[in-house]
């Protein structure tokens, strides 16, 4: 579970609101020119054909009018780099993905495509619709749930440690297939929507020893800057996602641990099911955006 907020007295207490005014001040640095600055109007389309759909009306029960890529709130340079797939870095990772569909592993001498067979055929539009509800888990699947649980079941394999370079690989790959799809999760299948309301209650929760919650950043704060970079609405549908801080591919539940991290709060583990009903909510949060993956981000 997530750490809850700091509950002390006396120095304690005035030190932590301390932190606390410090951060918010720093959020708020620059909030004129973040707010005059972005997010940008303009399209992402790539490779000059493809175009991909990076704003759209919110559904009903959300807290914007409108919902917003992240895409928008980067850099000029950040934003062209995406809109170039010979230039994106994450194209690397799509190849070593496609690379290691076709590879057989495992004891029971398969590969992905020895069940799947082409790709392109049946991949597309399935990461669109990810995370889905397992009936046989009896919880939320993300795309890297379901590429281990095959490994295991399917191809006698062992599954991948969390944040191996090619689970991060294959599971860029996937999503690639359906870029420009619509992102759209099921909540009618099984239990997701009490998965989607746990997610959401986790999204509005004040956590660590700066009592901040997901919602104070991506909410509240949302077009101003912290530490030189815009902070966007959060949404997802770009993961994994090339981030020129990092130079490599980050998954979905390293950023979310990252951020957890940043308020000093206690450190989840990938793919629990704190994290699982979160991406659930999250994911929810940015439906009808294209899927952008390999996003790249600052």
């Amino acid at each position: 579970m997530f750490q809850g907020p700091l509950k002390s007295g006396g120095d304690d207490l005035a030190n932590n609101m301390k932190r606390i005014a410090a951060l918010l001040a720093a959020l708020t640095l620059g909030t004129g020119a973040g707010m005059a600055g972005g997010p940008v109007d303009d399209k992402l389309v790539i490779d000059g054909e493809r175009e991909i759909t990076t704003r759209v009306p919110a559904p009903e029960g959300h807290p914007f009018d409108e919902i917003i890529s992240g895409w928008h709130y980067r850099t000029d340079e950040t934003r062209a780099l995406e809109a170039d797939s010979f230039a994106n870095p994450g194209m690397l990772y799509v190849e070593r993905g496609e690379e290691i569909w076709n590879t057989v592993e495992g004891d029971a001498g398969k590969s992905c495509a020895s069940c799947h067979e082409d790709a392109g055929a049946f991949l597309k539009g399935i990461g669109a619709k990810y995370p889905k509800w397992n009936a046989e888990a009896g919880k939320p699947f993300n795309i890297e749930l379901q590429i281990d649980q095959c490994r295991e079941k399917n191809m006698q394999a062992k599954p991948y440690k969390f944040d191996a370079a090619d689970q991060k690989a294959l599971t860029t790959f996937i999503k690639h297939q359906s870029l420009g799809m619509p992102v759209e999760v099921d909540l009618t299948e099984g239990d997701m929507q009490a998965w989607w309301e746990k997610g959401k209650e986790l999204y509005y929760t004040r956590t660590g020893q700066l009592n901040l919650a997901c919602a104070n950043c991506h909410e509240d704060y949302n077009g101003t800057y912290i530490r030189a970079d815009h902070l966007s609405q959060g949404n997802v549908n770009g993961f994994p996602t090339y981030r020129l801080k990092q130079s490599e591919m980050v998954s979905l539940h390293n950023r979310f641990r990252g951020c957890i991290r940043d308020t000093r709060g206690a450190f989840p583990a990938a793919f629990s099911d704190d994290l699982m009903a979160l991406e659930v909510y999250v994911t929810w949060r940015g439906s009808g955006l294209g899927v952008e993956t390999p996003a790249v981000r600052q």
